[in-house]
């Protein structure tokens, strides 16, 4: 297994930064991290293990994250979608596998509807868009709100969200899903996921970590990469 940086260019000369855990297979996963995260920590392990059980593994981040181009309060859904679809581009791969946390599971659910992909994981994601409504009376009351540490979110980011119904997207897909949710989770809440589940007329499994958080304990988080590596092999 080998390790290499790219850089891709996604729109009007911005880029972003991925890391490609080669191996040689015809089947590929991509990482897509949380709102306000980035492409190391927690899945450096998930792509190191990915590569592993052998598929071609590239974790990546969102511009306005990490080591990609980009202002964060610049990024909304529509974009965080072109990011991933850059990135499986400039790859070219066979057979698609896509991962998405929190954010960044909504972001391969509606990338998904006019993607070839195998199958869909997401661990807590954001799902319905009611999920962010949290923070929407704010941006309307003040025009922007600090959702983390210096990175804010703006009006727009809700004109472009409104513009995706994630019960229409549900219908349009007809891939196997995995889901994996704290049942403690309060920035998530597992409810989303189960709603979603029931929806959704495909193969979905969902998986309830009782006790876990938005982010999970490691003893969970190996859990989780059993149970998702186990379920892959079984498609």
């Amino acid at each position: 297994m080998t390790n290499r940086k790219h850089r891709i260019e996604v729109e009007d000369g911005e880029e972003i930064s991925a890391v490609h855990h080669k191996v040689d297979s015809h089947k590929w996963i991509f990482f897509c991290h949380g709102f306000g995260s980035n492409k190391k920590g927690s899945y450096e392990a998930r792509a190191e293990r990915a590569a592993k059980e052998g598929f071609n593994a590239v974790r990546f981040d969102f511009r306005g994250n990490g080591e990609s181009d980009g202002s964060f309060k610049d990024q909304h859904l529509s974009d965080k979608i072109k990011d991933l679809k850059a990135c499986i581009k400039h790859f070219q791969p066979e057979k698609v596998f896509l991962f998405g946390m929190s954010f960044g599971g909504k972001t391969i659910f509606h990338a998904a509807e006019d993607l070839d992909v195998e199958a869909l994981i997401g661990k807590s994601p954001v799902t319905y868009n009611s999920v962010m409504s949290k923070f929407r009376e704010a941006v309307e009351e003040n025009g922007e709100f600090e959702v983390f540490d210096g990175k804010k979110i703006v009006k727009e980011f809700y004109t472009d969200l409104d513009t995706y119904d994630f019960s229409e997207t549900l219908e349009g897909l007809e891939v196997p899903v995995a889901v994996f949710h704290g049942g403690a989770d309060t920035t998530v809440h597992f409810e989303n996921s189960a709603e979603a589940a029931e929806e959704y007329s495909g193969d979905f499994m969902l998986y309830k970590l009782k006790g876990e958080k938005h982010s999970v304990s490691d003893k969970a988080e190996g859990k989780i990469q059993d149970m998702m590596f186990a379920w892959l092999e079984n498609l």
